[in-house]
């Protein structure tokens, strides 16, 4: 995506104007418009000039953005420079506003005191009003300018309805003062009341307030971004001839040799040559806790060296750091739209000439029921300045910004807005087993050779297979054999079956290695490895087996711990109404363990990669659903999902297959990122509603419809304040983002979970597919039970019920558990156990 920065957009209308001349251009594929940071992202093989042409021919300016680079110190793109223009604007508007106000109707409705040069004197009052009123003008020109150009452009814009509101007021003022000078003495007293030049100022001032509030309050938007720009350093340590000296970070090169000393910033990505350290990286990871860094451990640029002395060598430098990319996508995010954004696009396309023809036809039609022309005047003009486009525009991109923003201080990075959204509409979680729900480094728990092998042959044969392999588990084997100081040999004709397992020749010499399936024919009449094989895996850990010429040598059993948040994370998710569905190419038996632990709703086993994403498709059928995986092996399945999550990438964050990057590589990030996402959605379409029914409101109270039935007029000035606070309110509300607690579970909503489909899946690996059936206990307090019989009574009675898996009924503890498939109401389980003349006291 390209993007570009483009100036002189005022509201949703220039945004919409902008991005349709863009659209038109050839090539251009895509084109998104933030009103909110006035940037344009484009994508396609349109020409940068062509673009830039089109910008211009719509009436607005645009500029290349220059590709994001290391971050400094010495300049913020992000600072707000709107907002003290404006104040400056608004102080000097209010200077001449009050004096005029005190002339205007100070004297007529307060009795305020004026000079006696004034007494009677009424085109010395109209006058001086319009000399007050003209500063103000000049003081605000620009919404002149950009008004009548829009409108020149044929684009009318916000500045096009409060530059035609204030004009008509004044203009209509000028012509009063002009009929007063011409009118006999006694009528010029009813002229003095068709001035509206303190409309004309008030007006500009007023909008002028809502503009400031609204730029100040767009600042705030961007504070999580721009606290990520500042945290880089502004200079680094470099070792150079053989001294250490002090450059400009932004001066590092690639493989240059910096020093971190305790209490420094990690200036870019590197890998440490010599020391040990804790580094803090919840500037990027939002993990509180310090990390610990040895030799050959990877930094990250803008984390902080809490301990201890690194020398590291630089890996990535400029813009391709990690804190970089974390820029680059938090600002591709606030690039693009939301779906939900469609409807207010569409209606700011339309709206201001809608607005203008409204406003015209309310002055027609109060000058032919009768009423004069300062008052059809007053209700048109009212119509225009209570107009705001800029409330529509803003509803959804402030939130996703701020949405964003909150989510990168945490770790939580959503590449997109579309990815924002999205992520709060899950109804199906799909987790991969290894690095998601554990940690993805599995150690080699059990040795056992064949008869007449020794665990050195084993390990030799499993070292000359495993030191091929890329897959987690011939890490751990490699890791064991190291700690034995065991060499591989050499082999030739290595082959890696992806899902099954390894195949390798030495010394004339087949070997073999893999899964307990593929091996199958190995084990064939060896009871008791088959029986140890099943144990293993029951506890949850994973046979590797191991042959030489079909002739068995052993095996090997891995395990990969659970993560401690895992369970936690699921119970959230869970909590919030969302399935959970394990996927993992394990066994059945290996799989059933760890997702009996961790709780999850559904299992599905024995699934090759390419089988992961037809499972996310099938799933599809059932609800929206997201997959978390580690966003390499798990790319597929990725792609596949409505939101792809890639979990634990830290130290790489450009996962092209994801949607969401989760930094610390908790799973309870996951069930954040969705709170967020459902916080954000809830305010954006708040600011929607209020939007809407804002200007659905406003325009006919402002065009005067409910004077006959209700008596209520407002006057133009009121309808400039409530045109300012709009916009203001709809920012403001989307800052209430920031003190959402994402990782409080507390107030989550839950909603109506899915049924999960029984799946199946083409091209499997060692088993079928299978869905863990899950289940609930309910204890029921029961009287009257006084024997055996009155028990079996009882558990017949239970058992019947479809639900019920089981009965447990004890008539000594007066209590029956029951095991669930699904949940049974309390009151038919109670109307079972009275059916049968006994009493139920309780059921918990």
């Amino acid at each position: 995506m390209k993007q570009y920065n483009v100036t002189g957009m005022s509201c949703a209308a220039c945004s919409a104007r902008v991005e349709k001349a863009v659209l038109g251009v050839p090539g251009v594929t895509a084109c998104s418009v933030s009103l909110l940071t006035n940037a344009m992202g484009v994508e396609g093989t349109a020409d940068e000039a062509a673009i830039i042409r089109a910008v211009e021919e719509a009436g607005y300016g645009a500029s290349p953005k220059d590709k994001p680079a290391a971050p400094t110190t010495q300049e913020d793109p992000l600072a707000d420079r709107e907002t003290p223009v404006l104040r400056r604007r608004l102080w000097l508007s209010l200077g001449f506003l009050l004096v005029l106000m005190y002339f205007s109707m100070g004297h007529t409705m307060l009795g305020l005191p004026l000079p006696a040069f004034f007494d009677g004197n009424h085109v010395a009052m109209g006058l001086v009003q319009l000399l007050l009123t003209i500063p103000v003008m000049i003081i605000n020109k620009k919404f002149f300018v950009s008004g009548f150009k829009g409108l020149m452009h044929k684009a009318p814009n916000m500045d096009t309805l409060v530059a035609l509101g204030s004009t008509a007021s004044f203009v209509y003022s000028l012509y009063a003062l002009f009929a007063m000078t011409a009118a006999p003495a006694e009528e010029a007293m009813h002229w003095m009341h068709e001035f509206y030049f303190e409309s004309a100022a008030m007006i500009l001032t007023l909008i002028t307030v809502g503009k400031m509030l609204e730029a100040r309050s767009k600042g705030k938007t961007t504070s999580a971004l721009r606290s990520l720009m500042q945290l880089a350093p502004a200079t680094a340590t470099v070792v150079r001839n053989g001294a250490e000296t002090e450059i400009p970070a932004a001066d590092v090169h690639l493989d240059d040799v910096f020093i971190v000393r305790p209490g420094g910033s990690i200036p870019v990505d590197g890998v440490v040559l010599e020391g040990s350290g804790a580094v803090d990286e919840s500037a990027l990871t939002g993990e509180s806790l310090p990390v610990d860094k040895a030799v050959g451990d990877a930094v990250s640029a803008a984390t902080i060296n809490r301990s201890g002395y690194l020398r590291c060598k630089a890996t990535r430098v400029g813009e391709d750091t990690t804190l970089s990319q974390i820029i680059r996508m938090v600002s591709d995010a606030a690039a693009t739209k939301a779906p939900i954004a469609k409807l207010a696009d569409r209606v700011s396309g339309v709206f201001v000439p809608v607005v203008m023809a409204i406003a015209l036809v309310t002055v027609l039609v109060w000058l032919l029921v009768g009423r004069e022309f300062g008052f059809a005047l007053a209700r048109g003009i009212s119509v225009l300045v209570i107009s705001c486009p800029c409330a529509l525009g803003l509803a959804t991109p402030v939130a996703i910004m701020v949405g964003n923003g909150v989510g990168a201080k945490n770790g939580i990075l959503f590449k997109t807005a579309v990815s924002l959204e999205e992520t709060g509409k899950a109804q199906i979680v799909v987790l991969d087993k290894t690095g998601t729900i554990t940690t993805g480094s599995p150690v080699i728990t059990d040795i056992l050779p064949a008869d007449g092998i020794t665990e050195a042959q084993l390990l030799h044969g499993a070292a000359l297979l495993e030191s091929r392999s890329e897959h987690p588990l011939a890490s751990a084997v490699m890791q064991l054999c190291g700690e034995r100081h065991i060499v591989p040999a050499a082999a030739e004709d290595f082959r890696a079956l992806p899902g099954n397992g390894l195949t390798a020749k030495s010394e004339g010499h087949a070997y073999q290695g893999g899964s307990v399936k593929y091996l199958s024919a190995v084990l064939s009449g060896n009871e008791r490895f088959k029986a140890e094989a099943e144990r293993l895996a029951g506890e949850g850990k994973t046979p590797l087996i191991f042959a030489c010429d079909g002739n068995l040598l052993g095996m090997l059993a891995a395990a990969d711990d659970i993560k401690p948040e895992s369970a936690q994370a699921i119970r959230e998710l869970q909590g919030m109404g969302i399935r959970t569905v394990m996927l993992t190419g394990d066994n059945r038996r290996t799989a059933g363990a760890i997702g009996q632990k961790v709780g999850v709703d559904s299992i599905v086993a024995g699934v090759l990669p390419e089988g992961k994403a037809q499972v996310v498709n099938q799933l599809k059928e059932y609800g929206k659903v997201i997959m978390v995986g580690d966003g390499i092996n798990d790319a597929p399945a990725l792609t596949s999902a409505d939101v792809g999550f890639a979990i634990g990438a830290g130290t790489d964050v450009a996962i092209e297959s994801a949607d969401v990057v989760l930094m610390s590589g908790k799973l309870t990030e996951a069930a954040a990122a969705i709170r967020l996402s459902r916080k954000t959605l809830r305010v954006i379409r708040q600011n929607l509603f209020w939007a809407f029914f804002y200007n659905v409101i406003g325009i006919p109270l402002a065009a005067g419809v409910f004077i006959h039935l209700t008596g209520w007029q407002l006057n133009p000035m009121f309808g400039a304040a409530a045109m300012s606070l709009s916009s203001f309110c709809v920012v403001s509300n989307a800052l209430r983002i920031n003190l959402t607690k994402i990782f409080d579970s507390r107030r989550d909503r839950k909603i109506t979970p899915v049924n999960l489909p029984d799946l199946q899946t083409e091209g499997t690996g060692e088993d079928t597919t299978i869905k863990e059936e899950q289940t609930m206990e309910k204890t029921i307090h029961i009287t009257g039970m006084m024997c055996p019989h009155c028990e079996a009574n009882v558990k017949k009675a239970l058992e019947a019920l479809d639900a019920v898996a089981e009965a447990k009924v004890s008539h000594t503890a007066g209590t029956a558990v029951v095991t669930l498939t699904a949940d049974v109401a309390d009151d038919v389980l109670k109307t079972t156990v009275e059916d049968k003349g006994y009493e139920v006291k309780g059921i918990e």
